[in-house]
């Protein structure tokens, strides 16, 4: 078994037995290292993988926020493997844009208004309402935004999957973006557009919510497609 393998079995079963916590530290390196039987230095290396992985992070200095921290933020993992996928082009970005239309459908028609939190959604739609706003920052609120949305189902891996979909394709979803002939036209029809989307999850009509998603995202992806075709 490789190194990364055995310190992430140990952290996973003290997760699992409730001795440690996401935000606990880890022991020190030594004391680690000892525990596992492994040496300083493969454990360096399994640490470093870990940190990749999203399983932990590591600063330097003093103070709470040192050392080595269990954060288990597993949308880092898949963005990785993700943005592998589609790199190797054995995963295009029409596949990511139907994996979309299918979790944010699916959380939109099993959300309950109990579980939207409408505070943030409306101050996400505020902040996309700054004059000016490049799709940059648009961008970044705007997944921010759906991801909001996507909480009210109440399934929190739906959520993960569409940060890692996120992360992974920010980059091209922005280069697409800029590409755009007219970025505020396209800006103010997507914040009509979230408007509708939330009123309608915020009235319990998921069905309705569903179908503006599918819309919402469906033509953004064909709009932009075709500017980023055309300056090709």
């Amino acid at each position: 078994m490789k190194a990364h393998e055995v310190v992430m079995d140990w952290v996973t079963a003290e997760l699992a037995s409730g001795r440690l916590h996401i935000g606990d530290h880890l022991p020190g390196e030594r004391a680690l290292a000892e525990t596992l039987q492994v040496s300083r230095s493969s454990l360096r290396e399994a640490l470093r993988v870990l940190e990749a992985l999203g399983t932990i992070t590591t600063a330097t200095g003093s103070g709470p926020r040192s050392g080595t921290i269990i954060t288990a933020a597993p949308e880092q993992a898949f963005a990785l493997s993700l943005h592998l996928e589609l790199a190797t082009r054995r995963v295009g970005h029409d596949h990511v844009a139907e994996t979309r239309l299918l979790l944010e459908h699916w959380a939109a028609t099993h959300s309950s208004p109990a579980g939207l939190d409408r505070a943030a959604a409306d101050a996400l739609l505020e902040r996309m309402d700054a004059p000016g706003i490049g799709p940059d920052e648009f961008l970044a609120l705007d997944a921010e935004f759906h991801a909001t949305l996507s909480r009210a189902a109440g399934n929190p891996l739906i959520s993960t999957l569409m940060e890692a979909l996120r992360i992974a394709i920010a980059d091209h979803t922005a280069e697409l973006a800029r590409a755009l002939p007219d970025w505020q036209s396209t800006a103010g029809r997507l914040r009509a557009e979230h408007r509708e989307i939330l009123e309608a999850l915020a009235t319990g009509n998921g069905e309705a919510a569903g179908a503006l998603l599918r819309a919402h995202i469906s033509g953004y992806y064909a709009e932009t497609t075709a500017a980023g075709a055309a300056s090709a």
